[in-house]
């Protein structure tokens, strides 16, 4: 990936190219009945809901909510990550809030009754007045998970399949690099969005960055993408003239650290901005309705950080959530309220764009699959 944008920099530092302009009908992204079908696909496919860095620990625990399902992930005694629809047996209650930490114990607030890190039920108030039941049936409904790369994967559907081998076409082996696993989380924040789609096309677009993002960091970031993808996973880097000092050095003397910057994204929903020091790993959902989405922006660094390296993180942080909140969200907003009016029948995603291009192309592949319509009914 080096040595490719190197050639791009030479070459005048140049832009990947698509084949031909690419056209996505406008109604991708106002048509309910589409919505639904996607917001399918989000419930049947792996999800990137955790760094293994956030459940470092035995007892380490993380509960958020995900397209509004509540959902518990722990970390137990034997080193495994599960993960659970965070509602207890009796009634239904939530029983953890959305949050982290460590616990051995996890207790309903509404009847006390109490679940360990496996998911199993462990203790009834008033058993012996409550009547016979069998609580080997009644932990946590578990959910599929799997840990690759130091990345925890979750599906929503309890009992869905998870391939995570055909899911990440060997993207896992370039992210492993980043040692996830062992990250510390500084800061996270929800932010409302546009449709998901909208809002997700920006995480694939260096073309704006000097427009829209002029008065913060886009004049400081060439905006002629270069873009590798592995199945729908991609990352995007732009021309890089420093690497031209590692032109002549053999390869076995390269510094990786120096070289692994960029937005890497996992699809459908991930965006990771930064570099093996850490970085933004922004996690976008579908919203309630289908001019919504949900971002859950988390920063991270690789290593546990100094007092002083967690403020200059938090600032950096803060300033990326301003820049997401009063710059591309209220663009994406606006964009979708005029696609709504009916008057351009398609949008455009040019040649320099093939990032975009290939998102649209391969979820319309996703959405066609049996496995993802399941739901449709």
């Amino acid at each position: 990936m080096a040595r490719e944008n190197m050639t791009h920099v030479l070459a005048g530092n140049t832009p990947s190219q698509a084949a031909d302009v690419y056209r996505v009908p406008a109604a991708n992204y106002l048509d309910p009945a589409r919505w639904q079908r996607e917001v399918n696909m989000f419930r049947r496919m792996p999800l990137m809901l955790a760094l293994g860095g956030e459940l470092q620990e035995p007892g380490s625990y993380k509960a958020m909510t995900v397209m509004d399902t509540p959902v518990l992930i722990t970390r137990g005694n034997d080193g495994q990550a599960r993960a659970f629809i965070n509602s207890c047996s009796h009634r239904g209650a939530v029983v953890v809030p959305d949050g982290s930490g460590i616990a051995r114990r996890f207790a309903c607030p509404y009847h006390n009754w109490t679940y360990n890190s496996g998911g199993e039920l462990v203790g009834v108030t008033d058993r012996e007045h409550f009547g016979e039941i069998d609580t080997s049936c009644l932990g946590l409904t578990a959910l599929p998970v799997t840990e690759r790369a130091g990345l925890v994967f979750v599906v929503l559907t309890p009992g869905a399949p998870i391939d995570i081998d055909k899911h990440l076409c060997g993207y896992d082996q370039v992210l492993d690099f980043f040692g996830f696993g062992n990250w510390h989380l500084i800061s996270s924040k929800q932010l409302v969005g546009p449709n998901w789609k909208i809002a997700y096309d920006g995480y694939l677009d260096f073309y704006h960055l000097p427009f829209l993002h002029r008065d913060t960091f886009g004049t400081e970031i060439s905006n002629k993408a270069i873009y590798r993808a592995w199945g729908p996973h991609q990352r995007m880097t732009s021309p890089d003239p420093k690497l031209l000092a590692l032109r002549d050095v053999p390869d076995d003397q390269w510094d990786l650290n120096e070289m692994c910057s960029g937005v890497w994204t996992i699809f459908p929903h991930i965006s990771f901005a930064g570099t093996s020091s850490g970085g933004l790993v922004s996690q976008l959902f579908p919203g309630p309705t289908p001019d919504t989405s949900i971002t859950i922006q988390n920063y991270f660094v690789a290593h546990a950080p100094t007092e002083a390296e967690r403020a200059d993180a938090n600032r950096r942080a803060t300033f990326l959530e301003m820049v997401v909140r009063d710059e591309d969200y209220p663009t994406g907003v606006n964009q979708q309220r005029a696609l709504a009016t009916g008057a351009k029948s398609h949008v455009l995603f040019g040649r320099n764009e093939g990032g975009g291009q290939l998102f649209h192309q391969l979820l319309d592949q996703f959405l066609d699959a049996d496995l993802y319509n399941a739901g449709d009914a």
